[in-house]
């Protein structure tokens, strides 16, 4: 399997967070991978005879080649199991809002939606292919020639009261507590709440129990089995106790963690979820 995950540091870094790849033979990997949930929405360039399937519970979302995969607080099961290439753009949170990818006051969550890039991007099923060899060979080469392709379309994010708002948020609740924050950005808890629920869909604890799995599976994937110690896990990541963790944990990602661990199955390496180069 080849993959990669590049930070976005040009002029588009506002509202893109990273870029990724990946193309997978068939046999190679977990062929029912899981995603976990996540605030950011991807967009995701495929080859357009190439079908993709995401399913929870009783959801499946079918489709071929490149697709929208908007914010989700419910796990996914990939459906891997046959040769796929993915280039994939993550946006910030609350990005699809500004775009209007998401229309209505509660946003939408767990939808799939696919995308017709001749029509979005101006991008044909040849240019496509281009940008999937550019990604192989040279994946700085890739970005560049993405950027130029969807900046002309990124320009047209407009901000709102809401969107402006939900964007320091995002960023105080990487150093500040919920419990604190209307009297850091000197807002009402009221009007905090409802402009970022309007935006993202989610609510503040959804958005933070979210970013709190993600940094906690990124901190057990970088850890041999034997160096982990679940007491000072739970400590560490504000639970209660060990036995509180290890409840969350097997809710969260619907096996025990020791099982995780072993199998290594989930894909945080995979759709911008772990740290980027």
């Amino acid at each position: 399997m080849l993959h990669w995950i590049i930070s976005s540091t040009s002029k588009l870094s506002d509202l893109i967070e990273c870029y990724w790849f990946i193309e997978k033979n068939s046999g190679c990997g977990d062929s029912f991978p899981k995603l976990n949930p996540d605030p950011s929405a991807h967009l995701i360039l495929a080859p357009r005879s190439e079908p993709y399937s995401y399913s929870f519970e009783k959801q499946q979302d079918l489709g071929q080649g490149s697709h929208f995969l908007l914010a989700h607080q419910n796990t996914f099961e990939l459906n891997h199991s046959k040769s796929f290439t993915h280039l994939g753009v993550k946006f910030k949170v609350g990005v699809p809002y500004m775009m209007s990818l998401t229309t209505n006051d509660k946003g939408q969550l767990d939808v799939v939606k696919q995308v017709d890039t001749n029509e979005l991007l101006s991008v044909n099923e040849t240019a496509l292919g281009e940008l999937f060899e550019l990604a192989k060979q040279n994946p700085d080469g890739c970005i560049a020639k993405l950027e130029a392709i969807l900046t002309p379309w990124m320009e047209q994010t407009q901000h709102d009261q809401h969107s402006q708002l939900t964007f320091r948020v995002v960023e105080a609740l990487q150093e500040t507590s919920i419990s604190v924050l209307a009297d850091k950005l000197h807002c009402s808890k009221r009007t905090i709440e409802r402009s970022f629920r309007r935006v993202t869909g989610l609510t503040l604890k959804q958005y933070q129990a979210m970013t709190k799995l993600e940094l906690m599976l990124e901190y057990l994937n970088q850890k041999q089995t034997s160096q982990i110690d679940w007491v000072d896990i739970a400590f560490q990541f504000g639970f209660s106790d060990q036995p509180h963790l290890i409840r969350y944990l097997k809710q969260q990602i619907g096996t025990t963690p020791n099982k995780y661990l072993l199998e290594r199955g989930f894909t945080i390496d995979i759709y911008g979820g772990v740290s980027s180069s």
